[in-house]
């Protein structure tokens, strides 16, 4: 799915939303997905990202190599 403003993101963003978000792979999105400094939460099995933190780690990386 592609969005065209961050509103459209849904409140909880899984792997498919991250990758279209950041026009990356889903295997690129599941490794971001794994990394400590990314805001993941794992329920069971499932692993979410909440909009408001992914959209403040996105900020904060601007710029980091």
């Amino acid at each position: 799915m592609k969005y065209v403003n961050y509103e459209q993101l849904p409140l909880m963003l899984n792997a498919e939303d991250i990758q279209a978000v950041m026009n990356i792979s889903r295997a690129m999105a599941y490794q971001l997905m794994h990394r400590e400094d990314f805001p993941t939460i794992v329920i069971g099995k499932r692993m979410v990202v909440p909009r408001d933190k992914f959209l403040e780690w996105l900020e904060d990386s601007v710029g980091k190599r």
